[in-house]
């Protein structure tokens, strides 16, 4: 069996050594993941169908593979280099472009690495994101597999206002799952509620994102995700640039940098 130290290593040096995780600047897309084990029969699978948190469409992971025992979950952080350069100006860097797209092909080949090291084990898995059953309603703003509600599930981290998952590496950068029959320990949640690590949430002394959000989608009451889609998709602010690189719409990220949760769980 792979033990968890084994497997963060592979897929730690995987991550070093892998060329789509270099920019041709020379500096990388992503840093060391993090990683974290949940049962699959853990009721918090459940929860996640309820209509005010995914709904229905949801799939568990033993929806998704009969005999699960194990979900494993990641975070890939944006190195420092990228999330600098998208700490100023309105409109989204290049860097963060390549972040989102040439970032998210690298995490698909990850996937397909986990799956190949624990099948040449002995072991079975697989990665609801690269299944042929996968689906996103966009109109609906929801999926039947969320990378972020299950790596909140697996210990990972809590949402913010923007609803993405604040983490002890903070929450930039893009989450991974694989599903497996392995008996991995599971990760304990250290928070008891899903906008713990919020400093908003928390006592109201941020909402640091809300003024940062350039299409106004952010408020008190969280993401308005029609605004924010209709911001990437619509207004499409790097058109020509994404273009240039055959990439399907632009990319924002502004809400992820320049605040306490950008690289760890802001201090209370």
């Amino acid at each position: 069996m792979i033990e968890k130290e084994e497997l963060l290593k592979k897929m730690s040096d995987f991550t070093m050594e892998e060329p789509l995780n270099y920019l041709e600047k020379g500096f990388r897309i992503f840093d060391f993941p993090l990683i974290g084990f949940c049962r699959a029969n853990d009721p918090i699978f459940k929860e996640m169908k309820k209509e005010h948190i995914i709904g229905s469409i949801f799939l568990s992971p033993e929806e998704w593979f009969p005999g699960a025992v194990t979900v494993i979950s990641y975070f890939l952080p944006f190195t420092a280099e990228v999330r600098c350069t998208n700490r100023s100006g309105e409109i989204t860097s290049v860097e963060w472009l390549h972040g989102s797209f040439k970032g998210e092909k690298f995490n698909l080949k990850l996937r397909r690495f986990i799956i190949q090291e624990l099948e040449a084990d002995g072991w079975r898995a697989l990665a609801p994101a690269l299944e042929s059953n996968y689906l996103i309603e966009h109109k609906m703003f929801r999926s039947n597999w969320s990378e972020r509600h299950v790596a909140y599930a697996e210990g990972l981290g809590t949402f913010g206002l923007n609803r993405g998952l604040i983490t002890e590496k903070g929450m930039s950068g893009r989450f991974g799952s694989i599903i497996t029959d392995i008996e991995y320990p599971p990760t304990v949640r250290k928070y008891n509620g899903p906008f713990e690590y919020c400093l908003n949430n928390r006592n109201g002394s941020c909402g640091a994102c809300i003024e940062r959000c350039p299409a106004g989608a952010i408020t008190e009451a969280g993401m308005e995700k029609a605004i924010c889609r209709s911001y990437l998709h619509v207004d499409d602010c790097l058109k020509e640039i994404r273009q240039k690189f055959g990439y399907p719409y632009s990319a924002c990220g502004k809400c992820q940098t320049i605040f306490p949760c950008e690289e760890e769980i802001p201090k209370f």
